[in-house]
């Protein structure tokens, strides 16, 4: 009887969580058309892997996909760098994407924007970010990363960028890969 009764909860939950996204979804649908741009502003963001030579190796960056709140695209990152492996680091990372710049992004409009890089763990430092993202169209492009680093040194990364649609679709999509 226990099992059934976990399998009864499970299934409620993700019941609830499916209404909740579908109302929210509406409300979404209610405010796009109201809305004079055609692609929706709270699209994820999400960045190919991309690395760069370092001296004798390589580093590695990869991005998680990047949720965009207030005009800040925000995520998790991580750098690896071999075989200097007392390089690696991880942190979160906020891109500022304004409405004006999503614009012209979606105009196909080359937009320079900044950000922060902050380091998890004890002492975690932030340093600047500048990059530069050229559209190839709506949904699609490329972004140059330049990430200072100590002793001012720079690290540019350009992977590819695309937009996955928005938050409801990125949740319902984890749900489904989920399944009980």
């Amino acid at each position: 009887m226990a099992f059934a009764e976990t399998q009864l909860r499970i299934f409620m939950k993700q019941i609830i969580v499916l209404l909740v996204l579908l109302a929210a979804g509406r409300g979404y649908a209610q405010t796009a058309a109201a809305s004079t741009n055609s692609t929706p502003a709270n699209r994820i963001l999400m960045i190919d892997v991309s690395s760069m030579p370092v001296a004798a190796g390589k580093a590695t960056l990869t991005i998680g996909a990047l949720q965009r709140v207030n005009g800040v695209y925000s995520g998790d990152y991580k750098i690896k760098v071999f075989p200097y492996f007392l390089k690696n680091e991880k942190g979160t990372l906020a891109i500022v994407v304004s409405d004006e710049s999503l614009a012209k992004i979606n105009q196909g409009k080359v937009v320079a924007i900044i950000g922060i890089a902050t380091t998890s763990g004890a002492g975690g430092r932030s340093r600047h970010i500048d990059a530069t993202a050229t559209p190839a169209d709506i949904n699609r492009g490329t972004i140059k990363l330049w990430f200072t680093t100590t002793g001012n040194r720079k690290m540019v990364f350009a992977p590819a960028y695309h937009f996955a649609g928005n938050v409801t679709t990125l949740v319902l999509a984890q749900m489904a890969e989920t399944k009980p």
